[in-house]
């Protein structure tokens, strides 16, 4: 059993790292990550056995939020007062993407109202399948309908920035810093900062606590200017690979035919998501006349790592973009419950 347990996980390693390959000498955006997801979840389609065991995502999740955190600097604080206004139109934002999406899975997919609200909502997949199922949703609908709108969202957003704003997301994800030129004590800080960071977000019950754990005690080493430590572009691309081969893979053990249905449907709710997201983005920019790559960032409904990734390759502010999909995640699933019961009671 373990044997075969291992040998899938090098099967898919395998799959994820040559589909990174194979993007990155074709110089596309965030290529290992992207790579990684499309080539696993091709293998998914074909029925491949893939599979990622449960130990294999959380440490390479842990490596990303460390690296998240050396994006901080003292100058965070600075602009602080510039995101309440972008924070507080994330409630707006929430109800009208779900109001939206909710519409077209109900009356175009032809869901049920459980189904379709639950798969509506912009929020956390596991959270959002719990809630789902515990109101008399389809369970694995709900799951595979959010594991392909971040799919399709982290797929997309890149190649849409480039098209629509000609900005490049680096394929690399970040700029290259070669393994020599890592040092002893900065492993040390890394490997500190992993662990504490772990630990603490485990403690505190963080959400996404193996990224944000790491993250804030990264952050706090960079701000308070305790080190200055950078990951080696091989650990990155690695941790990228695990993570993009972590969505292909949640396809795996589905027929064909129900991929292909839930893409097709996830194709028509991930444009109006993401079409909100940008009108959001626009209104708001205008409003404060400032970062509308930021927000559209901010306000895509796609993963908070993944999300991250693409900020910290153009250059945007990644606390920003992290604050406003963990403030998104936590409202929604505050709230979805509630609103369920009141929009039931009156159908």
């Amino acid at each position: 059993m373990k044997s075969s347990i291992l040998g899938k996980f090098i099967l898919t390693s395998a799959i994820g790292a040559l589909g990174g390959w194979i993007m990155w000498h074709l110089h596309l955006p965030l290529a290992w990550l992207l790579g990684s997801m499309i080539a696993c979840g091709i293998g998914a389609l074909v029925r491949l056995p893939l599979a990622l065991p449960a130990f294999a995502r959380p440490p390479m999740t842990a490596m990303i939020g460390t690296m998240l955190g050396a994006s901080f600097s003292p100058s965070v604080f600075e602009h602080l007062g510039l995101w309440i206004v972008s924070l507080c139109g994330l409630t707006v934002f929430i109800a009208a993407a779900g109001l939206v999406a909710y519409l077209y899975f109900r009356h175009i997919a032809g869901f049920d109202h459980p189904t379709a609200y639950f798969s509506a909502m912009p929020g956390g997949l596991i959270e959002m399948v719990t809630l789902g199922a515990e109101r008399g949703g389809d369970e694995k609908m709900i799951a595979l309908i959010h594991a392909a709108r971040i799919f399709l969202v982290v797929l997309c957003l890149p190649f849409l920035i480039q098209f629509v704003m000609g900005q490049t997301v680096g394929h690399g994800g970040s700029s290259f810093v070669p393994l020599s030129t890592v040092e002893l004590q900065d492993l040390v800080w890394f490997v500190s900062a992993m662990a504490l960071g772990v630990a603490l977000g485990t403690a505190l019950r963080f959400p996404a606590r193996y990224l944000m754990g790491p993250m804030a005690i990264s952050a706090s080493l960079h701000i308070f200017g305790l080190t200055d430590f950078q990951l080696p572009s091989v650990a990155v691309g690695t941790a990228q690979v695990v993570i993009g081969a972590t969505v292909g893979c949640r396809f795996v053990k589905t027929s064909p035919h129900m991929i292909l249905r839930v893409i097709g449907l996830s194709i028509g709710s991930t444009l109006l998501l993401l079409c909100t997201s940008l009108i959001f983005a626009l209104l708001i920019s205008m409003w404060t006349g400032d970062r509308f790559l930021g927000l559209v960032l901010a306000y895509s409904p796609g993963g908070v790592a993944e999300m991250s990734l693409i900020a910290l390759s153009l250059g945007v502010e990644v606390p920003f973009v992290v604050l406003h999909h963990i403030v998104r995640v936590l409202l929604v699933v505050a709230g979805s419950a509630l609103v369920f019961r009141f929009t039931t009671s009156r159908l």
